[in-house]
């Protein structure tokens, strides 16, 4: 199989004026439109090896389900900028490959599966280092990215300094800025579902604004920040609430020029799903009645098969038309107001203590940096050997996520104490290793009342 040469890609100006000559909406234009509208964007995730396999799969999805985002997932081997393996792949097989190799494929077919479709393009990928798929991604017309130095870094990399990445993404949004800046916004999507086990809300909204500072910095005016749903409703619109707060207390959200545009977006649950088609599509139709309450701009997708393997185009439409069937739930949905505004101010005060002994200095990255050397900021469940892993979450006796050990993170005796007492009601396992295991299923077993039942007053407590 033939692939396109790619020693010269076009100049900016011309990829400026090829995106403007679809006709199609930025992703930043219909995610302000979402916010404006309060109807989230839906976005399945997609990415097979072969071109040809890859443009039916993006026509299927448009004509099963008409999302208003579609995905180029990048597979692993160009996320490591292993190319002669990706050309191996494409000469034998490129069923092998787990997601599309754009750079590989080249800007021109990557310009041919942006012509295919209504919906604009983002892409997805999973790199430390993310500058010549930028590039690529950029002369295709695609006018959201995402990633970041944290987060696509330490889910997936073991042996790349995270200080390293960090700088390596700060020439990314450099050059989204200067893109921005040319007349072509770019949405920087950060990926916040981190190592996506039992995230604790207050981790992964940290570790996305201090990306969000450094984008901002580098000319970035429409961020996305994006949140992995853990299964609590009131913590999950807690957090998704938290989000604008916090990113006004960081950023500069006003309307001048320096201004940056934040959005909210709420992965589907991203942990073991259950393999019951009825309660999986369950769990689907609860993540969009979350997406609905906690005002999002975007929801990405889960399907029914999650459980099984990677969904058919027809079972990503599914998936998609029962996320939208969750928004309808919304209405006239009773919301314990102030249960969730107490969840918001124990996150945001996790979040404060977190962020705000980095700030301040001249060099941000090597603050994040030397945060990670000594436990200051963590993530569970790390690939990278550059994060300590020490903090253990886990679930209190209401399946919100909460932390079972805080490792190094500079948590105040108030903060800890807080968390502890949803811990002293905990009943059984608490936060021995069975019981962590446990938590991490906790979405794929059978409980009662049902999901959607769960919160509403007439609910029994579990």
């Amino acid at each position: 199989m033939s692939t396109v040469n790619l020693a010269v890609l076009p100049d900016l100006d011309e990829s400026i004026r090829y995106a403007a000559s679809l006709g199609k909406p930025t992703v930043a234009e219909l995610l302000a439109r979402a916010e404006e509208s309060g109807q989230p964007l839906v976005q399945p995730r997609c990415g097979v090896g072969d071109h040809a396999a890859m443009r039916e799969l993006l026509l299927a999805l448009e004509a099963g389900a008409q999302p208003e985002v579609l995905t180029v997932t990048i597979d692993s081997h160009t996320r490591l900028l292993q190319f002669d393996s990706v050309r191996r792949a494409l000469a034998a097989d490129p069923g092998r490959l787990n997601g599309y190799p754009l750079i590989t494929q080249g800007w021109e077919r990557g310009r041919e599966l942006n012509e295919s479709v209504r919906a604009p393009l983002q892409v997805r990928h999973g790199s430390p280092d993310g500058r010549q798929l930028f590039d690529t991604a950029v002369a295709s017309g695609y006018t959201s990215y995402e990633g970041g130095g944290i987060g696509y870094n330490v889910p997936y990399s073991k042996d790349v300094p995270i200080t390293e990445s960090l700088r390596t993404w700060q020439q990314v949004d450099r050059m989204a800025g200067e893109v921005t800046a040319a007349g072509l916004t770019i949405d920087r999507e950060l990926f916040g579902t981190l190592t996506a086990v039992l995230m604790p809300p207050s981790i992964t909204i940290a570790t996305t604004l201090l990306e969000a500072v450094l984008a901002a910095e580098q000319g970035v005016r429409c961020i996305s920040v994006s949140y992995p749903q853990g299964g609590h409703l009131w913590q999950d619109l807690a957090a998704l609430r938290a989000i604008p707060r916090l990113a006004a207390r960081y950023l500069d959200t006003s309307d001048g020029p320096s201004g940056v545009r934040v959005h909210t977006v709420l992965h589907q649950f991203m942990g073991v799903f259950p393999r019951e088609p009825d309660r999986a599509a369950e769990l689907i139709v609860y993540g969009g009645l979350t997406a609905a309450l906690g005002g999002v701009a975007k929801v990405v997708s889960k399907s029914p098969a999650e459980a099984r393997g990677i969904p058919t185009a027809a079972e990503n439409s599914e998936g998609m038309r029962l996320v939208r069937s969750g928004f309808a739930h919304a209405a006239g949905f009773p919301v314990d107001e102030e249960r969730v505004e107490a969840e918001a101010e124990l996150i945001e005060r996790e979040v404060r203590e977190l962020v705000e002994p980095l700030s301040g200095g001249s060099d941000l990255v090597a603050a994040i940096g030397a945060a990670f050397e000594d436990g200051r900021l963590d993530v569970p469940f790390a690939a990278s050997r550059f994060a300590r892993a020490e903090v253990m979450p886990c679930r209190d006796g209401e399946g919100a996520i909460r932390f079972a050990g805080f490792g190094g993170l500079p948590f105040s005796a108030a903060t800890r104490a807080a968390n502890d007492a949803f811990l002293d009601t905990r009943t059984g396992a608490g936060r021995t290793l069975d019981g962590i295991v446990g938590d991490i299923n906790y979405m794929a077993e059978p409980r009662e009342p049902r999901l959607l039942d769960r919160f509403r007053p007439t609910s029994q407590p579990r």
